[in-house]
């Protein structure tokens, strides 16, 4: 997990109309930049629901919300709609900003070890810096817990 204090890394990726978005398109912006292992599964849809449900209050206190998984722009734009998303979900299917955002761990699951994705949420402020990092956040919760942070 990156350390709270340091610059947030720079990326550029698709969103899920296939447009492309760079952190600094959000310079002057707080920024929730959440990482979440797989659309369409019961906890991404519990997280990002959660988010949604929240946005109207996340926009009024200057603050957006971009989710980032290695799931395709097709995949993303199906979840947006399939659940009503207001906010950017990118895309990143070479893992390029999940590893340099250091959420791509292993993972122990019923005793097996697999390589994924690791719920991780992080506050950027309005400078592009890192001003919370929550990682092995617990998907109904995380939304609350972000808003409150603003």
């Amino acid at each position: 997990m990156l350390e709270i204090g340091t610059k947030a890394p720079e990326f550029s990726l698709p969103d899920q109309n296939g447009e492309m978005h760079s952190l600094s398109d959000y310079e002057g912006q707080r920024v929730i930049l959440y990482f979440y292992p797989k659309d369409m599964t019961s906890g991404c849809t519990k997280q990002a629901c959660g988010f949604a449900e929240l946005y109207p209050q996340i926009r009024e206190k200057g603050a957006v919300v971009i989710g980032i998984s290695k799931d395709s722009v097709a995949s993303h734009k199906k979840f947006e709609e399939t659940h009503g998303l207001p906010f950017t979900l990118l895309s990143d299917p070479e893992k390029q900003v999940i590893q340099v955002y250091d959420v791509w761990k292993e993972k122990k699951n019923y005793g097996k070890v697999t390589m994924g994705i690791v719920r991780t949420t992080y506050l950027i402020d309005e400078n592009g810096t890192i001003v919370q990092a929550m990682d092995k956040v617990k998907a109904s919760d995380n939304p609350t817990q972000m808003l409150q942070a603003l």
